[in-house]
């Protein structure tokens, strides 16, 4: 009897341990952890922009005519002073004859009123002529001279309408196409231009940053730790791909555009290969500001808890496992920016948070280059 009660607790502490031993095995649980390193972190945006070129000049006729001649080849480059258009100036330079001979006979008039004048000086003094004589051809003397100046102001006022029947460049750039052909009819100073010059081996970028970006920006830039980013400035093109140069900002507007409650930011980029063209659509990654310590928290290892805080899961040194809130500014592609509450010691949860509660015992592999890079 009593040997089968010996072979009865001897079985009963086996299966114990043995049930000690499963309830040890299904408590710990393995999991993969990350360990970050506070670093300077720049903190980038994305703005939608336009191209514009830097130099533009829209060709006006200053004279009216009929066009002679299209001079340019369109799309080529001019440079500043070439010429572009020819207007038919017979008419123009019928009154610039006409204005040269009313001023070479003013000055004709004038010599021989000169002369006699000084004639006239030399008798007043022998009393040879009467005062009356003299005072009216001192009259006609002065009188002379200021139609001289008239006629040299219609004679010059006829040379530059004369100038102007030849359109010429007033920039270098490219040329745009002609909105008129020879034959065509064309008025001084009309709305539609006849052409478009623009400068584009470095162009402007105009971006639109809302109003509500712009506080943010501020606001964040008070706070410990963050300074203000860069001028340089890269862009994406429609294709999503990135841009070769780099653009430097310009200046931002001082006023919010009110239909649209956004403000105007300029770069400008270098545009070598005319890769960039005016009324081109891109996106701008700016570089706003630079959080110099911080923590890039990939977006899966953090969770919210119960007042919908940030929680982050970290393993003890006991190997048990605590929550601890952090605090996020906003989210970078897929991690979190985190300023408070991470440690360069935690070891963060990353891999088997749904398997753990707060009495969960882990073990742990170190999965930190597996999401470094994501």
């Amino acid at each position: 009897m009593s040997r089968y009660i010996l072979l009865i607790l001897i079985m009963v502490i086996f299966i114990g341990c043995e049930s000690e031993k499963s309830i040890s095995q299904t408590q710990t649980i393995e999991v993969g952890i990350i360990q970050l390193k506070e670093q300077s972190i720049a903190l980038e945006q994305e703005l939608s922009g336009r191209v514009k070129a830097s130099l533009s000049a829209e060709i006006r006729p200053e004279v009216s005519g009929i066009v002679k001649k299209v001079v340019f080849k369109e799309g080529q480059k001019v440079k500043k002073g070439d010429i572009l258009y020819e207007i038919n100036p017979d008419v123009y330079k019928s009154a610039y004859d006409g204005a040269n001979a009313s001023l070479q006979n003013a000055k004709a008039n004038f010599e021989a009123l000169k002369t006699k004048k000084a004639r006239y000086d030399e008798l007043i003094k022998f009393e040879a002529v009467s005062r009356q004589d003299y005072d009216d051809i001192a009259a006609s003397y002065l009188q002379a001279e200021a139609i001289i100046s008239e006629k040299e102001a219609a004679f010059k006022k006829a040379e530059i309408d004369l100038a102007k029947t030849k359109i010429t460049a007033p920039i270098s750039g490219f040329t745009g196409i002609s909105s008129v052909t020879e034959g065509a009819l064309v008025t001084a100073l009309q709305s539609e231009p006849l052409t478009t010059i623009r400068v584009i081996d470095r162009v402007h970028v105009d971006l639109s940053q809302s109003s509500n970006q712009l506080l943010a920006l501020r606001k964040l830039l008070s706070e410990q730790h963050i300074q203000k980013g860069g001028m340089e400035i890269r862009l994406k093109l429609l294709d999503d791909s990135l841009y070769e140069h780099k653009g430097v900002l310009k200046l931002q507007e001082i006023a919010v555009d009110e239909s649209t409650s956004t403000v105007t930011i300029r770069a400008e980029f270098p545009n070598p290969d005319n890769i960039l063209l005016p009324g081109m659509y891109v996106r701008a990654i700016v570089e706003e500001a630079v959080s110099a310590k911080a923590f890039l928290v990939p977006q899966r290892a953090v969770l919210r808890d119960s007042r919908a805080n940030p929680i982050i899961t970290v393993v003890t040194e006991d190997n048990g496992t605590i929550t601890k809130i952090i605090e996020t500014k906003r989210a970078l592609g897929n991690k979190w920016l985190v300023t408070g509450g991470v440690e360069n010691t935690d070891k963060i949860i990353i891999e088997g948070l749904n398997k753990i509660n707060s009495r969960s015992k882990v073990t742990f592999v170190d999965v930190t280059d597996k999401y470094i890079g994501e």
